[in-house]
């Protein structure tokens, strides 16, 4: 990805729950949309349901991101 289409530490949504230790899927806004990545958890223990809002904090091109929860 180009410097204009960087992820990490964009703030996108959960779209398919990520559990403990499991992949899950987060809705992050690149390239002028929106785009479905495959997420883990930084934190290998807690739960991210669907609909929560996250940061990335890591990208492994081409479709993985580990993120973690937004702070509110």
């Amino acid at each position: 990805m180009g410097s204009d289409e960087q992820v990490i530490a964009k703030v996108g949504r959960v779209v398919g729950a990520i559990e403990p230790g499991r992949m899950g899927e987060v809705m992050i806004p690149v390239r002028g949309g929106s785009e479905v990545f495959f997420a883990y958890g930084a934190d290998p223990e807690e739960e991210l349901p669907k609909g929560i809002r996250v940061v990335v904090i890591d990208y492994e091109p081409p479709r993985t991101v580990t993120v973690s929860r937004y702070p509110s």
